[in-house]
């Protein structure tokens, strides 16, 4: 089930919020993380015993490091002194809570992968002999990547002592598997929502922002994404594209996967306020940043902030001098292009961005780069993103390199490709694009846009509102990019 759909807009989202509003207070968490796993296991029930298990698992690993911290005075579970040294059955709890979930995510994420890599490189050299000719081939479960990452984000705080344990399972489970961010994100630190799961209030002002968060979000994906996306799977599956429709092509695409992630953590985060959660912020107009560095604290922040805290720190950070500085910031962009997709090119792409946030690192202050003019940082900076998204999108290695040598105009345009002009340089793909300029570069962010709610505002919600919904009625093409990450 998604957002944009019919279903989803005009069954499941009335029915739970009239439910939830007429529950009492303490009924409310168990009564989110039910529906949720109705709405998560909508496409495949199988899937809901997965986060079932993971939940389970985590759940326990909190309990048991909770049974080493001091009760509070009111006999609630308590926190974790930071400075003592954890028990061996603490470090074993914890390290069962990352074996489940890693193992998890990679089997069902990575088996495919490493089976098909191992296969290639024999095969390359001249071992056919040692083929593993498997017939299984794993589905990955929509959501794998952003509940693994969430449900171990509990177990470390709890474990590091900044977080305490929670007691009741259903408030949990809540947490866990919370269908507005469930299979897309943002993904919620538990100490951003531990409070909130204890107790939160729900507000018409709340609701009402969330509502302009919801209409602001499934607007930018159907009137802005899909139609970007179109344009983009038309150029990038439809041969050799000329250079200027290279770039056409590749801009759409960077247009569509912002527009369709963003509209999604925007839709999540209103939902989040109706049922009166907040929720962080998670984009930050980040094609406006003037360095990658500054791209990568505006772009998918509950991402980058995960492997920050979780994986680049633990891993010594900057602490340790400035070689291992730049091999953590090389591994963890590596790894993080391996969350995105079990795929060379997602490698490749994060090694790109991680070799750049390096070289900007050693440049520091040295860096002539940031004696050009903001503006055209600003430009440079978009047009290397441009080139790591084509590696994103394109359907694999050799086709990204074709689509590379367009973009710079040494390529030899396709018949095929030249006959698709007609189909993408209409006057709706251009107008929706000359939108999407003006949007990323020049209007306010849904965060801010809404934090004051005034009558033309509610007009112009309401007003998109009806207009998304009237083109979703026509549109065939409606994909969410980041549910098969």
């Amino acid at each position: 089930m998604v957002f944009s759909s019919h279903l989803f807009l005009f069954c499941f989202l009335p029915t739970v919020l009239a439910v939830y509003y007429l529950l009492p207070r303490r009924a409310r968490n168990g009564f989110l993380a039910l529906v949720s796993y109705w709405f998560y296991g909508w496409a495949n029930p199988l899937f809901v015993f997965l986060l079932l298990f993971s939940t389970v698992v985590d759940y326990i690993v909190g309990l048991v490091l909770a049974s080493g911290a001091e009760r509070e005075a009111d006999g609630s579970l308590g926190l974790l002194r930071k400075d003592r040294p954890r028990r061996v059955g603490e470090k074993a709890a914890l390290l069962a809570s990352l074996i489940c979930n890693l193992g998890l995510l990679g089997f069902f994420k990575y088996f495919n992968f490493g089976i098909d890599s191992y296969n290639g490189w024999v095969s390359t050299l001249g071992l056919e002999s040692w083929r593993l000719d498997i017939m299984l081939r794993v589905v990955l479960p929509l959501g794998i990547s952003f509940y693994t990452f969430q449900s171990m984000s509990y177990t470390i705080d709890v474990y590091r002592g900044n977080a305490r344990a929670i007691r009741n399972f259903g408030d949990f489970a809540c947490f866990v598997s919370m269908f507005p961010q469930l299979v897309a994100g943002p993904i919620i630190r538990f100490t951003d929502v531990a409070d909130q799961l204890r107790g939160r209030t729900e507000t018409l002002t709340k609701f009402a922002r969330g509502t302009l968060f919801f209409c602001i979000g499934l607007s930018k994906k159907i009137l802005l994404a899909n139609p970007c996306g179109k344009v983009a799977d038309t150029l990038f599956d439809g041969g050799v594209p000329a250079c200027l429709d290279a770039w056409y092509g590749v801009t759409s695409y960077a247009f569509q996967i912002y527009f369709d992630f963003s509209a999604y953590s925007d839709m999540a985060i209103g939902l989040g306020l109706m049922l009166g959660f907040v929720f962080p912020k998670n984009f930050d107009s980040p094609y406006r940043s003037k360095s990658i560095t500054e791209f990568w604290r505006r772009w998918h922040i509950s991402l980058s902030t995960w492997l920050r805290d979780y994986l680049y720190l633990p891993l010594g950070g900057n602490r340790r001098g400035a070689r291992r500085t730049y091999i953590n910031l090389m591994l963890v962009m590596l790894l993080g292009g391996l969350w995105h997709g079990a795929a060379w090119k997602f490698i490749i792409w994060g090694g790109m961005h991680g070799g750049l946030l390096a070289l900007e690192r050693l440049l520091g202050e040295r860096n002539p780069f940031r004696r050009l003019p903001s503006l055209v940082r600003t430009g440079l900076t978009f047009i290397f993103v441009l080139f790591t998204w084509v590696f994103f999108r394109a359907a694999d290695l050799p086709s990204a390199v074709v689509f590379c040598k367009s973009l710079l105009g040494i390529g030899t345009p396709s018949d095929s490709a030249l006959l698709l002009r007609g189909v993408v340089f209409n006057p709706y793909y251009l107008i929706t694009f000359s939108l999407c300029i003006v949007v990323v570069w020049a209007a306010p962010q849904t965060w801010d846009w809404t934090r004051r709610i005034t009558g033309p505002k509610v007009l112009a919600a309401f007003s998109l509102l009806v207009l998304s919904i009237m083109l979703l009625s026509m549109q065939s093409y409606n994909p969410f990019i980041y549910f098969i990450f």
